[in-house]
């Protein structure tokens, strides 16, 4: 099994382990509190960004081609940007403790990186685009 360093070295990779980062932070700092709500949204999110982060490191997105994997993370990137947005807010809001609150942050911050990731990975596609200019003659 080959890896992909180069991945975790460019800015979508900085931004998928950032995004792990402050996730897993943001997970911490609702444990803490005991909020469950935010501890199973939080992890969920968490799980959801290692598969992505391992299928790229791991290339598996190329052998599991089924799937158009960029515009998946897109979808991905931007359905956890609104609900951890929205998360947050309630848990800044009606914060109980200080873990709460800081999750909620922590959680702003990771709504942050996953609108920056999705706007550079749906830059990277092309709609109606040859992909090649090799293609282009065919």
């Amino acid at each position: 099994m080959e890896f992909d360093v180069a991945f975790i070295r460019s800015p979508r990779g900085l931004l998928k382990v950032g995004e792990l980062v402050t996730v897993f932070v943001g997970l911490v700092c609702f444990a803490t509190a005991s909020s469950s709500p935010y501890i199973a949204a939080s992890c969920m999110e968490l799980l959801i960004t290692v598969d992505f982060l391992l299928l790229y490191v791991l290339k598996l997105n190329k052998k599991f081609t089924l799937f158009f994997w960029p515009l998946i993370d897109v979808f991905n990137s931007l359905f956890a940007a609104v609900f951890m947005f929205i998360l947050s807010m309630i848990a800044v809001s009606r914060h109980s403790s200080k873990g709460s609150l800081g999750g909620g942050i922590v959680g702003l911050i990771a709504t942050g990186l996953w609108c920056g990731d999705a706007f550079v990975l749906f830059k990277k596609i092309t709609f109606n685009q040859a992909r090649s200019p090799a293609a282009a003659n065919n």
